[in-house]
């Protein structure tokens, strides 16, 4: 541990590395890190399979890493304390500048502890700044808004097309019902001057009749 320690140390620009264990043991290395500097590791951890001699990933949920992150110049403050699955990633800030003492440990989540059992640990860590988590957070928001704009501006365009179909919809049922009015009365107009014709019809005939003496 010691050995792995002082390889980081020495070794600013390294920023992934994996190193092998054997049940549950709790690895640690020291990082120097100054204040205000956002750590984040990304880890993943893979047991040993002897049915294919290889390392693979867990084949269940019962593996968890527990995440300790310990500031040395502060008599080991423990400043993150965390379980997570097989893998996943830890981020934290640093409040003051130091040597900062990182560890994980697997082991089963539902007994705490596994047998001899040898395993690979891949951790892949950046160093950044409060200002560069800003701006990255800024990027994001200013993403994210532009989509929301971009999907408002589709949903005003939906808007408008269903309101030019609403209208559309209005003229047309407007002129069917214009249409169909004026079938109405024109066919109560020529009812009408077919019961005129009609009536006209017969005092003509009957005063024809009356004319020749039929009746």
């Amino acid at each position: 541990m010691k050995l792995l320690a002082l390889l980081l140390a020495l070794s600013p620009c390294v920023s992934a590395f994996y190193f092998y264990h054997e049940g549950s043991e709790r690895r640690c290395f020291l990082k120097e890190l100054t204040q205000g500097s956002v750590f984040t590791g990304t880890y993943s951890v893979q047991l040993y399979d002897a049915d294919v001699q290889a390392y693979r990933a867990p084949r269940n949920d019962d593996l968890e890493v527990v995440i300790d992150v310990e500031e040395t110049f502060d008599g080991d403050e423990r400043i993150v304390h965390q379980r997570a699955g097989a893998s996943g990633v830890f981020t934290f800030n640093t409040q003051e500048s130091g040597e900062h003492r990182i560890c994980l440990q697997p082991q089963s989540a539902s007994s705490g502890w596994l047998s001899k059992t040898k395993a690979k640990v891949s951790l892949d860590m950046s160093v950044g700044s409060d200002a560069q988590l800003d701006s990255k957070k800024r990027a994001t928001m200013e993403s994210l808004h532009g989509k929301v704009e971009l999907l408002a501006a589709k949903m005003a365009d939906v808007k408008r097309e269903q309101m030019l179909m609403r209208d559309r919809e209005a003229q047309f049922r407007d002129m069917s019902e214009a249409v169909n009015s004026q079938a109405m009365w024109w066919t109560v107009v020529q009812l009408v001057v077919l019961a005129v014709t009609c009536t006209w019809q017969m005092k003509h005939l009957a005063t024809f009749f009356v004319k020749q003496k039929v009746v």
